[in-house]
């Protein structure tokens, strides 16, 4: 199985969404139920000169998509934020870790930031594995970060630091 890291395009929406909208996404991201296609089709046209949303492609089918959202302003200028999400039929298969990789050698060889920040919920324990492979450690809790399933619930800050 080969997993190509592309830049996402506007043609990537409806498979975009599929990972937007898939329940084990929706539950580990701060992705609402029910997302429109339109609202992805938006994020897609709308991206800035400091957005840089990938996809993870199997087959032509895209099953994944990060994003590394840098800032313009020059004292932040050196730190990216990273959301990722990939479906959950290819979760556990290898296409996280791929991702990650490909926004990390971005992040590193051409772009020169020295931080990398995400947020991810306590129990998401294949997440955080995944993030710790790649350098990230927890430099907090953000309690009641979000709310999920009825009841609040916790996230680690992590970043990686170079």
């Amino acid at each position: 199985m080969e997993i190509t890291i592309r830049k996402a395009e506007p043609t990537d929406t409806e498979a975009m969404w599929k990972c937007y909208t898939a329940p084990q996404v929706v539950r580990n991201t701060l992705q609402l139920p029910y997302r429109s296609l339109e609202s992805v089709r938006e994020l897609l046209t709308k991206g800035g000169e400091g957005e840089h949303i990938l996809v993870a492609v199997i087959d032509g089918e895209v099953v994944g998509t990060i994003g590394l959202h840098t800032s313009s302003r020059p004292r932040i200028a050196h730190k990216a934020e990273i959301g990722m999400m990939v479906r959950d039929d290819w979760q556990g298969k290898g296409v996280g870790a791929a991702m990650m990789q490909a926004v990390i050698d971005l992040a590193d060889k051409w772009l020169n930031l020295a931080r990398i920040e995400l947020t991810v919920f306590t129990d998401n324990e294949p997440a955080i594995a995944l993030y710790r492979k790649f350098g990230f450690e927890i430099e907090g809790t953000l309690r009641k970060y979000a709310f999920r399933d009825g009841e609040f619930v916790d996230a680690y800050a992590m970043a990686r630091i170079r």
